[in-house]
């Protein structure tokens, strides 16, 4: 028998691209895009004044693997035709994080009252992309399955610092048998546009990680016998690091709320 939460996920999973980005734009729909829109890519998104863009687009630069780059707006555009001539970032997100000066200030579904004319777009890719290359090979996706946010950590990897931006990565979990893991390594390397394959496998305390059972962002998932658990880098790794470096100002999507591209995943990955 389905729950509720995964009755709407197979009804959402039946809606054309154009049918689920306008239900998100007038917030019908406000959960996890994980499992939706399969085929096309996802993106996190982080949105900073322009006095501090060309910090970040160097944290990028530095940071290919936690933030792979996408595209980047002009100042005050909410439109990058290169990702969909009718996505309007401002609007086509289930929810948002708005940080002033570092601290998390509210969640909003679309960005009326908090849009500025000096804002940049970063539209970085996202591991929700190659979830669907591992289950058409066979794999299970645990938070696909059980209807869950993925499970997202606070680490002790060190990103590599850019002008005013620093601090430690954030990953994503999925389980695996070691089996299966492997081929999902294999199949992940080849979308480096979407994290690519895992930065960590096996103990994670290793990577600094406490509680496996308490995630820092998403939700939780069962690990069962004779599984390991697989860490992917994590869009949700600029929030971190924005905590840090306190601009006045950043707007990111809500972790495991991503925002749905015109791009095909296939488009990206590197056979």
């Amino acid at each position: 028998m389905l729950i509720s939460g995964e009755k709407e996920s197979v009804t959402l999973q039946t809606l054309s691209l154009a049918e689920l980005r306008q239900k998100i734009r007038v917030n019908a729909y406000t959960g996890s895009t994980s499992g939706l829109a399969p085929g096309y890519l996802q993106a996190n998104l982080v949105m900073l004044p322009a006095d501090w863009a060309n910090d970040f687009l160097l944290f990028c630069q530095k940071n290919p693997v936690a933030c792979p780059l996408i595209g980047v707006t002009e100042p005050g555009s909410p439109f990058l035709a290169e990702i969909g001539a009718d996505i309007d970032i401002s609007r086509d997100v289930p929810e948002y994080h708005v940080f002033y000066n570092g601290q998390f200030e509210t969640s909003v579904s679309d960005l009326s009252e908090h849009w500025r004319d000096d804002l940049v777009i970063f539209v970085l890719g996202c591991s929700f992309s190659f979830e669907e290359a591992l289950i058409q090979s066979g794999l299970t996706v645990r938070n696909i399955e059980q209807g869950r946010n993925v499970s997202m950590y606070d680490t002790q990897i060190a990103c590599q610092p850019a002008g005013r931006f620093s601090g430690n990565m954030v990953v994503s979990m999925r389980p695996f048998t070691p089996k299966d893991a492997i081929r999902a390594i294999q199949i992940t390397s080849r979308y480096p546009k979407a994290h690519g394959a895992p930065v960590h496998f096996g103990d994670p305390t290793a990577i600094g990680i406490r509680d496996i059972n308490t995630p820092n962002y998403g939700e939780a998932v069962d690990i069962f016998d004779g599984e390991v658990p697989v860490f992917w880098a994590c869009g949700v790794t600029p929030q971190n690091v924005i905590r840090q470096s306190k601009p006045p100002i950043c707007i990111t999507h809500a972790p495991g709320k991503m925002l749905i591209t015109d791009l095909l995943n296939n488009a990206l990955s590197v056979l």
